[in-house]
């Protein structure tokens, strides 16, 4: 009985010991949502709606619209009977190399898959460097917990497995947005501020939202600079905002080579579902008129069990329990810099999706809230060190198993 408990004891180190490792942690999580995409049926072929193959294709070739048309026209803008996107064009540039080797039947389920097999390992590497700069006090197993916890018991999960441009961009922006906390936390001197504001520029150009998840990097920035004087910290600061202004700019010239304004990002053109129109020609795609059902649909109304309304969306902090440790970091966490940067990044990013048009739909969990669950894990974080290991463990469970048992139902019906 002792042997087998001993061995019981060893084969869950050894498990969590291959999620605290970024490596493997990025293997296996990528195994897993091509697995899922597999059983699913869709890793087959794209998605219908693979528009950024599309766009990388039309930079390849030197313009700005669709020189190919996709399957689908959902949400693609026609203006002077010209096919553009109206989103962020970073994932397009990122793809050309591919686009350029494949196609445009390149498939995006398996490589918005692999992104996000790549992004769980990425966040183990932060962990581990958040760690060693004693900016957490996590240990090994509370890291694991956390690494699995973002693989299969957030809205990540839901989105990973299914490819389509909407999932694809938050991914993209997702990765980047790891990419930029890794930075901070590894790099010094004006290397970490070129590369947090480039880094930066790419999730932006991916996600506009993601802008201000910058808030917490650069205050640690300044944190750590704030000996040097102010002259060297506005130096600093301006290396950083350089590509920033770099990648504003090219976005503006982007939108007025299409629209002949560069504010228009196609949004005014777009071909939206049936179900968006009449609240589009009253409200516009911004407005506090959708504040109160994105409030409902993204933190108070339970999905399961699955009906019709389940595609809105889902409570963040019901469907992954785990990030409830958010509250005891707010209220004594430390360090208390870090805690309120990291809160003004989460809120701030937050803000737009309140007042968009749409809850994220069609999805299974507040999809949007992906934009901001980098700052909000480390928050999660934080709060786990004021926790009994159990309260965590437990918390974790129930949102892996509620994201299981709900990915399974909306991957077999979408």
């Amino acid at each position: 009985m002792k042997e087998s408990r001993t061995f019981g004891r060893n084969l869950l180190q050894a498990f969590l010991n291959i999620w605290e490792s970024p490596i493997s942690a990025a293997f296996f999580a990528s195994i897993f949502y091509l697995c899922v995409s597999a059983y699913s049926q869709k890793l087959s072929g794209p998605s219908p709606v693979d528009y950024f193959n599309y766009l990388a294709d039309a930079f390849l070739h030197g313009q700005f619209n669709l020189r190919l048309q996709p399957p689908a026209s959902l949400d693609l803008s026609v203006y002077q009977g010209k096919t553009f996107l109206n989103w962020e064009p970073f994932p397009a540039i990122l793809l050309m190399p591919w686009v350029l080797l494949f196609g445009v039947n390149l498939n995006d389920v398996l490589y918005t898959a692999l992104l996000a097999g790549i992004s769980i390992g990425l966040f183990a590497f932060l962990l581990q460097k958040a760690v060693k700069q004693e900016f957490l006090h996590l240990s090994k197993n509370q890291r694991a917990l956390l690494v699995i916890f973002l693989c299969l018991g957030t809205v990540l999960v839901t989105m990973a497995s299914k490819g389509k441009v909407w999932q694809t961009a938050q991914i993209i922006a997702f990765c980047f947005t790891l990419l930029v906390y890794l930075a901070v936390f590894t790099f010094e001197g004006k290397l970490a501020w070129f590369l947090t504001g480039l880094l930066l520029t790419c999730a932006t150009l991916s996600r506009a939202t993601t802008l201000f998840v910058g808030i917490f990097p650069f205050s640690l920035l300044v944190l750590k600079e704030k000996n040097l004087g102010v002259k060297k910290i506005l130096f600093h600061s301006l290396i950083a905002l350089f590509p920033l202004v770099l990648g504003f700019a090219f976005f503006c010239y982007y939108n007025w080579v299409r629209f002949g304004n560069i504010l228009e990002t196609g949004m005014s053109y777009h071909q939206m579902a049936d179900v968006f129109v009449s609240d589009y020609q009253k409200f516009g795609a911004s407005n506090i008129h959708y504040f109160w059902r994105n409030l409902y649909y993204e933190y108070l109304f339970y999905p399961l069990p699955m009906r019709d309304e389940s595609t809105m969306g889902g409570s963040l902090f019901l469907l992954s329990p785990l990030f409830f440790a958010i509250f005891p970091a707010i209220y004594k966490g430390k360090p208390r810099w870090g805690v309120w940067a990291l809160l003004i990044s989460v809120f701030l990013t937050n803000l737009p999706i309140m007042f968009h048009m749409s809850t994220g739909w069609v999805t299974f969990g507040p999809r949007y809230t992906l934009d901001f669950t980098v700052p909000l894990l480390l928050l999660t974080a934080i709060g786990m060190e004021e926790w009994d290991n159990w309260i965590s463990i437990i918390l974790a469970l129930l949102s892996i198993g509620q994201y299981l048992i709900g990915n399974y139902f909306f991957l077999s019906i979408f």
